[in-house]
């Protein structure tokens, strides 16, 4: 049994996860205390060294894909090394679940849940990054019972917002039980009190729940696989439904042609495991090639973005995810932070996704990290959803990502994305960024509103279809039936095709329309951005109707200690970058910083701060007065 270093407390506690062969092959969990150690001068808790899962199997052939279901593929996946690595903020490995013992421990808790509920039941979970989580989630598997990971409480507009989120899903999954920390009991026990759900298990006492003579039935190839809740973006989260096939032809189209793993690859990521992004693309994807990852909670990346990079350089990481505001962050804190000791060389896959790209934002981080070993070819745009399981369009691997740059004043007058040209005013040129090309098996279309197929830059709503999609949204046959168009699934997105590759403009929902002309409000936002005093990512747009027709607001939050004659003067600067990038006026409000609603993925909600400015909620925190509105109504 190899020695594993587990931080320790003042008091003796247990220790479980350890791998042990026995005389079958397999591998059980052995528990062993761990007696404190003595603290370290700088006041932290010693600890024994735990190894990482390596890189590589040392005799597990790699085999790419091609499983019919998640414990299919984790059976084959458990003969090998790899598994999951789980790091504290200060990059210590805290803990490691092999495959193999992930296939064990899951195997037991599956007996038990079967013991307690039917099969077939809906089993949320809050999808906390530790093994727990893992762990009960592919106990679901074994049972036969159907996960519903539910976010942290991370950005979410507080406890309330917090505790309403829950109600809403474990509601909407009809849930047999939730599944959470003994941190968040409180939190839980309010929400399944409004809910109405019977049970709460915490991670804590899963270990200690009777086996009983429960008989756990895994899920074959033609049934269920997850409900993965959408991160409320512009709405209440649906449960989109994830099923055997449509999650394993996903996983497959990444792991082969997305991705094209190798047997060198080791996953790295801090994306929260209750987004597609992080459970599909970092709990699911790397086990279905047998690779290990190496995990951050999103609070600690948060507390310390360049962990991220160092967790890469040290492991030799191959493939991470983020969307753009992540590479902005550890951007920005490099230049205040020490970074000479990364090594990002064996960086291959620098993927991007999950909201708008920023291509500014990428340039600034390739231009900081080049010198420790980036490599700008790196970066890799891609397009997904979760009601296609993940992704639907990748850019070529090692190859520069693509930009279009457009004349935004001809795209919102005609619809049409037309390239810049010599007449152009700099301040309407807009880089888009490629996503790139359908995965095998899939397709992507654009129409127009009247459903009419829509030509090379030619913008309008995006229409996918292929294996991956999803067979609705669970409980809501409405939102169901309005989501397709026979087997073509309308997005909510907009965007044009070019050459064969997508290119994303924004959300149908959040586009604003002002006599006739289409505003992205994330030109708005960015245009906002420039503007000294006013808070990176913490700006809004969005219009309302207040009887008279449709006008702009735009919610921006501001460093403190501003006198009024300072915010009347950012409020006049902000209304000129605003008139030069749209050509319409805006109302302005100024609000104290992380006013934004956030979802748990990190996109802004920008119906949700819409919806805080109609209750009221910005009022008096350093608004916009009579007098300004009329100054920027001139």
């Amino acid at each position: 049994m190899s020695v594993i270093r587990e931080a320790v407390s003042s008091t003796p506690r247990v220790v479980k996860g350890l791998d042990q062969q026995n005389a079958n092959g397999h591998t059980a969990t052995t528990t062993v205390r761990v007696s404190p150690a003595p603290a370290r001068k700088t006041g932290r808790a010693d600890a024994v060294d735990i190894e990482p899962t390596p890189t590589e199997n040392a005799s597990l052939p790699m085999r790419r894909g091609g499983f019919p279901t998640l414990i299919e593929g984790l059976e084959y996946a458990a003969q090998g090394d790899t598994g999951y690595n789980f790091y504290s903020v200060r990059g210590v490995l805290t803990a490691r679940l092999t495959y193999r013992a992930l296939r064990d421990r899951a195997q037991v808790l599956a007996q038990k849940l079967a013991q307690r509920f039917e099969r077939g039941s809906r089993i949320c979970m809050v999808a906390e990054t530790r093994p727990d989580f893992v762990v009960a989630f592919y106990a679901c598997q074994y049972a036969g019972m159907v996960p519903a990971p539910m976010p942290m409480p991370v950005n979410l507009g507080g406890k309330d917002g917090y505790i309403i989120q829950l109600t809403q899903m474990i509601t909407g999954a009809k849930a047999a039980a939730v599944i959470g920390p003994l941190a968040l009991a409180e939190f839980l026990a309010e929400a399944v009190e409004k809910a109405g759900i019977a049970e709460i298990l915490h991670y804590e006492a899963l270990d200690a729940l009777p086996a009983g003579n429960g008989v756990a039935k895994p899920f074959g190839e033609d049934e269920a696989c997850y409900i993965q809740y959408s991160s409320g973006s512009t709405s209440a989260p649906k449960g989109v439904i994830g099923t055997q096939q449509s999650v394993t032809s996903n996983l497959n189209a990444i792991v082969v042609h997305g991705l094209k793993l190798t047997e060198y690859d080791r996953a790295v990521t801090w994306l929260p495991l209750y987004h597609d992004m992080g459970l599909i693309g970092f709990v699911l994807t790397p086990m279905f090639g047998q690779r290990s990852v190496d995990m951050l909670a999103t609070s600690d990346f948060v507390r310390r973005p360049l962990m991220w990079l160092t967790l890469i350089s040290k492991n030799k990481g191959t493939i991470t995810y983020s969307p753009s505001f992540g590479y902005d962050l550890a951007a920005k804190r490099a230049r205040s932070a020490d970074h000479d000791h990364l090594d990002l060389s064996s960086w291959r896959v620098a993927g991007i996704g999950g909201d708008m790209v920023r291509p500014e934002a990428l340039n600034i981080f390739a231009e900081i990290f080049g010198p420790r070993g980036f490599a700008h070819n790196a970066f890799t745009p891609s397009y997904g959803l979760a009601e296609s399981t993940l992704a639907i369009a990748f850019s070529d691997l090692d190859a520069p990502f693509g930009l279009d740059h457009v004349d935004m004043q001809h795209l919102n007058r005609s619809g049409i994305a037309q390239p810049v040209s010599a007449i152009t005013a700099p301040e309407q040129d807009r880089a888009f960024v490629k996503c790139g090309r359908a995965l095998p098996d899939h397709e992507i279309a654009i129409r127009g509103e009247d459903g009419a197929a829509r030509a090379d830059r030619e913008v309008g709503r995006v229409f996918i279809k292929g294996p991956s999609l999803t067979a609705g949204y669970f409980s809501d046959p409405d939102a169901s039936a309005a989501m397709f168009d026979g087997t073509w699934l309308d997005t909510g997105d907009m965007g044009y095709m070019l050459d064969g590759e997508l290119v994303i403009t924004g959300r149908a929902k959040d586009l604003i329309i002002i006599n006739g002309r289409n505003i992205w409000p994330q030109d708005i936002e960015w245009a906002t951005e420039t503007v000294s005093s006013v808070r990176q990512g913490g700006v809004a747009a969005f219009s309302i109707d207040d009887g008279s027709g449709e006008r702009i607001v735009v919610v921006a939050e501001c460093r403190g200690g501003l006198s009024d004659e300072q915010r009347d003067g950012l409020r006049r600067d902000i209304a000129q970058v605003i008139q030069a990038a749209a050509g319409a006026p805006a109302e302005i409000v100024l609000v104290r910083p992380h006013s934004m609603v956030m979802t748990s993925s990190g996109k802004l909600s920008r119906a949700k701060v819409r919806q805080r400015y109609l209750s009221g909620d910005f009022s008096g925190i350093q608004s916009t007065d009579e007098a300004s509105r009329a100054a920027i109504a001139k």
